[in-house]
């Protein structure tokens, strides 16, 4: 089987896309080019030095598999059964490997979030596991922390003869030179394809509260972070485990990270402070996994957990398509030419159904004209993971959902918690809504202890559902519920809970959470 292009060392999906167009198709025509002719073909990318390197690699990966294949040939049994015990690198198969390949195009099936206390490790960890830096805008670089909800996709692998899981970027980062990709980096052998899931990264800083719950409601299992080197529990250790609880995430994994910022006996100390916390909570029965991100150790070990504590959910995907927005883009670089401008893009997460490319959206609230919101409708263009593109978008993971709306809409993340479905299937638009409310005894990530006292009349509070904030004033207290003035107005998902914070000391605390009273 001719390998492509991009098992070459050093040549990504675009390089490899860039030396195509240039005529050079498959690795044995560019181990065969001179590199003289492969400058004249002025590859973007691609000069005297990276030239060589390519041809150079092309030739050794070409090697590698003319010794495979002599391998195999030479060890395949004549007469009677073998007597000796075949080298595991010959075992490998290239039509396997092939197979993985296309397995990684589909779309993601378990969204796992990464919460925890700010500068515990979140975004670190997710380096580590997917290659991705989630905090792409340059405030979170120059400020060095998540502002926005951060997201990833990761490939999970596995060798069976060495029981071992991994991502498929710990098997890059591991694989030595020449060899061939999806192997096991410790024997060789081909490792097998388990599923593709998608990270969230919430932030862990105390201002952006809401930003966390709202990636909560994407989440089908978490890893709580919790850094060795600082006293268990932190604030925002504590206030994001209850929102976990109160998003209904029961699996849960506790990572205790920056194991290498502190002695065994610290270590150990801070062990003991974990369990003391988590005592009598939805994650008392968590493993808790010490890791060091930074230096990639007993990061297999977390891999592990997803397989075996988080589990695909089972999402019908008969029913009518929803899917929820957690972030909006304008893709078009500035100075772009009108005739060449892309429609704007929501990302997000599909909550049940599915739909296909060509199909009509509407999107509920939808644009404010001056007192009233109007739904938008558009069309549906691309749909991509990554940089997988899709046919049809279903529940699992987290997508884009190319349109053809003015960009200017999308700009800015300012279509953040609408509701996307087909026409005329969406739930109404909410400007009141009727809560039974459930308060915290105390309030969470505050410093000091703080008893959660009843809502007040014309209390105004801060209200997050699905990844929808809003503000809401209580304007009626009833026996057992409360009514409730929204603005903005939401189109809520159904079935979702409404966590509730309140100001304490200038800054949203979370005091509890409400269920919507259903009159129909």
């Amino acid at each position: 089987m001719p390998y492509d292009l991009e098992d070459i060392t050093g040549i990504g999906k675009a390089t490899a896309e860039r030396i195509k167009k240039a005529g050079i198709e498959t690795v044995e025509q560019l181990a065969g080019a001179d590199p003289n002719n492969l400058l004249k073909l002025n590859i973007k990318g691609v000069g005297e030095a990276t030239a060589i390197k390519y041809i150079n690699n092309a030739k050794e990966l070409l090697k590698q598999i003319q010794e495979t294949t002599s391998i195999s040939e030479e060890q395949t049994p004549i007469k009677g059964p073998r007597e000796t015990k075949k080298a595991s690198s010959s075992n490998f198969s290239s039509e396997k490997a092939k197979k993985i390949k296309e397995l990684m195009k589909q779309q993601a099936e378990c969204n796992i979030g990464l919460v925890g206390h700010v500068d515990h490790g979140k975004t670190t960890l997710v380096k580590a596991l997917s290659g991705d830096w989630t905090d792409r805008h340059s405030e979170e670089q120059e400020r060095g922390i998540s502002i926005k909800l951060g997201y990833s996709n990761a490939t999970i692998l596995y060798c069976p003869i060495c029981d071992k899981y991994l991502t498929y970027h710990m098997a890059e980062a591991q694989r030595e030179k020449g060899k061939p990709r999806f192997s096991c980096p410790n024997c060789g052998d081909n490792l097998e394809f388990q599923r593709n899931i998608s990270f969230v990264d919430a932030p862990g800083h105390e201002i952006l509260m809401a930003t966390m719950l709202s990636g909560a409601s994407l989440m089908n299992g978490a890893c709580l972070l919790i850094a060795a080197d600082e006293e268990c529990p932190q604030p925002q250790t504590r206030e994001h485990l209850a929102a976990l609880n109160i998003a209904g995430i029961k699996e849960i994994i506790i990572i205790q990270n920056k194991i290498d910022a502190v002695s065994k006996e610290q270590a150990q100390e801070n062990y003991k402070q974990i369990k003391d916390f988590i005592k009598g909570t939805v994650a008392e029965n968590a493993p808790i996994i010490p890791i060091s991100a930074v230096f990639g150790a007993n990061i297999n070990l977390v891999v592990r957990a997803f397989e075996e504590l988080i589990p695909t959910p089972h999402l019908d995907e008969d029913e009518n398509f929803q899917f929820l927005i957690a972030r909006s883009f304008d893709i078009n670089r500035p100075g772009t030419e009108i005739s060449s401008l892309k429609g704007g893009v929501i990302g997000g997460s599909v909550l049940k159904g599915n739909i296909k490319i060509g199909e009509e959206i509407e999107i509920k609230p939808g644009l404010r004209i001056k007192n009233n919101y109007i739904p938008i409708r558009t069309k549906l263009i691309s749909i991509n993971q990554g940089s997988n593109l899709l046919e049809t978008a279903k529940p699992g993971g987290l997508i884009g959902l190319g349109t053809k709306l003015d960009p200017a809409l999308t700009k800015g993340d300012s279509l953040i918690g609408q509701l996307v479905g087909r026409p005329n299937s969406l739930p109404e638009v909410l400007s009141e809504i009727e809560l039974n409310v459930n308060l915290l005894d105390r309030v969470i990530g505050s410093e000091i202890q703080i008893k959660v006292s009843e809502l007040k009349h014309n209390e105004k509070l801060l209200l997050v559902v699905g990844t929808e904030k809003t503000g809401g004033t209580v304007v009626k207290i009833l026996k057992n519920s409360y009514i409730l003035k929204l603005n903005p107005p939401i189109c809520p998902p159904e079935d979702f809970i409404f966590a509730i914070s309140r100001i304490i000391n200038r800054r949203y605390r979370l005091i509890g959470y409400g269920e919507l009273v259903n009159h129909q």
